[in-house]
């Protein structure tokens, strides 16, 4: 089709960095690129905290557990939900707001937060960079919160490794598209057929990545959502003022 579609169907995570410094005008492009997504109502609720400092990098890293890409990528975005800006918004003009009472904030947040990040991403593969998304900062959100000063109605959904690669490492199969796509209307017809598929396709993808553990696509997925492996995040939430009333 064209390059931006090759380098976005292209994308694998990247987890081992060269020791060389993303130059400040690619992080500045970068930054500009992120901002510039959409946001519902052009409410803009979002942000980027960049990190370089490798002290920084290591707290992050001890919050996110045995993650060693953490501190050695170069820089580390950290994407932030922020219904600071809104809430002035609202005082200038006599109002107050009660969106962050409902969990429509958090849905609200959550895809523009996302819909920054892959604009990030898809920008910085195509500037010869690799990237990795961290959502272990979630394991410990209040330890965040303190290291980087997160005032009331904000909160970190999410970081971002960034570095020239030192591989390539492997294109990771997906399911079936046919799981992906509906036409007209939604069906699950013939996924289960489809999830056995995968779960033998992928095992070549982790024996080469020597990521057997991991077993198969269902079994590695089962044993996350069997439970709730981020239970400090409502109550952090909570405490950063997004109530979830409603």
């Amino acid at each position: 089709m064209n390059k931006i579609i090759d380098t976005m169907k292209n994308h694998r995570s990247i987890r081992k960095y060269k020791d060389k410094m993303i130059p400040d005008d690619i992080i500045d492009e970068l930054v500009a690129v992120g901002q510039r997504a959409p946001t519902s109502l052009n409410g803009q609720q979002t942000g980027i905290i960049v990190i370089k400092d490798s002290q920084t990098k290591k707290k992050i890293e001890e919050v996110c557990v045995d993650m060693e890409w953490v501190i050695e990528c170069p820089v580390f975005f950290l994407f932030i939900m922020d219904f600071t800006k809104t809430k002035m918004a609202c005082e200038k003009n006599n109002q107050v707001q009660t969106v962050t009472d409902s969990i429509e904030s958090i849905m609200v947040g959550s895809v523009d937060v996302g819909l920054s990040m892959q604009n990030v991403i898809t920008a910085a593969e195509s500037l010869g960079l690799g990237a990795v998304c961290i959502g272990s900062i979630r394991n410990d959100p209040s330890a965040i919160i303190r290291i980087f000063g997160l005032p009331k109605y904000t909160y970190p959904v999410c970081g971002l490794c960034l570095g020239y690669p030192e591989d390539h490492s492997r294109l990771k199969p997906r399911l079936d598209i046919s799981t992906y796509r509906h036409d007209e209307k939604y069906s699950n017809e013939g996924f289960k057929d489809a999830i056995d598929d995968y779960d033998k396709k992928i095992v070549g993808y982790l024996e080469a990545v020597d990521r057997m553990q991991e077993v198969n696509w269902s079994y590695n997925t089962s044993n996350f959502y069997k439970d709730n492996y981020y239970p400090k995040v409502y109550p952090t939430l909570r405490d950063q003022g997004f109530s979830n009333k409603e």
